[in-house]
């Protein structure tokens, strides 16, 4: 497989044809390490136990170093892919409110955080693998080239092996492509889709699903047709190498369990869509 043009793995992305004869594999991946000092915030020990990958808070929406280092060598332990989730540093917002950075600022952003994490990483034993944007930056590098080149940018300055995962659809996953960088294709188990492919906004109708069964009949027939339901349109095609259940929300963890249980009911197996690789160095 050549990773910067992963749609051509055919054991990742549905088959819109015969899918459910054919094996079919799917990362599941949640945001994680998003604790500050005493302050926890989901239960990361028990997320790890059904995800496949982990987007690990880098200290700027969220955690601090402790925190990082504590997640990071969890995820270890528990055979977990660890990857960075760099967003705005905005605690009170939890990084959700676009900050107007200029490109350098996003690159300066982005390339500190993921030099802590790997920092991070190097003490806990494990190394980073692929960065994720979180929240309102993700969002803005879904649509705007020019911020999705400043991550891409930066990503490549601090490690050139480190993967992309972005949103599916999204300029983040043609600028990665454009720079030679591996780049995969994301979902959302929780969130609601507009017909343009975006997520719906949190503060809108249809913005969360709440109901695991409901998500996970959605994700068993996703990964079956291809098609995506949206709100108040027609279903999209989408391209997905993993499936994000976020850490945050309320019933997060039977969330995820359920939807990780449905799935391979039907026959899907849940597997990193990148190997592990333990060792001393926090780089990729």
């Amino acid at each position: 497989m050549d990773a910067r043009h992963p749609a051509t793995d055919t054991k990742c992305c549905p088959n819109t044809s015969n899918s459910r004869n054919r094996a079919v594999r799917i990362d599941l991946n949640s945001d994680l390490g998003e604790g500050f000092g005493p302050w926890r915030m989901g239960d990361d020990a028990a997320m790890l136990d059904v995800v496949t990958s982990a987007n690990i808070a880098c200290g700027s929406h969220a955690g601090d170093p402790a925190t990082m280092v504590e997640t990071l060598a969890l995820a270890c332990k528990q055979g977990v892919v660890a990857g960075a989730h760099p967003g705005f540093a905005d605690r009170e917002g939890f990084g959700r409110r676009l900050i107007p950075l200029t490109v350098s600022e996003v690159e300066q952003l982005v390339a500190t955080q993921v030099g802590a994490l790997m920092g991070a990483a190097a003490l806990s034993g494990t190394k980073v693998r692929y960065l994720k944007p979180h929240g309102a930056l993700g969002n803005w590098a879904a649509d705007d080239r020019p911020v999705a080149d400043a991550i891409v940018r930066a990503t490549k300055a601090v490690s050139s092996s480190l993967a992309i995962l972005a949103i599916s659809g999204s300029k983040l996953e043609a600028a990665a492509r454009d720079a030679g960088l591996a780049v995969f294709s994301e979902i959302y188990a929780d969130r609601g889709y507009m017909p343009t492919g975006r997520l719906v906004p949190r503060k809108s109708r249809g913005a969360m699903i709440h109901d695991p069964d409901v998500a996970a009949r959605r994700l068993v027939d996703f990964l079956s047709t291809g098609l995506m339901p949206t709100v108040d349109g027609p279903p999209i095609r989408l391209e997905v190498h993993s499936i994000c259940v976020h850490g945050d929300s309320q019933g997060a963890l039977a969330m995820a369990r359920h939807v990780r249980s449905e799935m391979e009911a039907a026959g899907i197996a849940v597997a990193p869509f990148l190997p592990m690789v333990a060792g001393a160095s926090g780089g990729a």
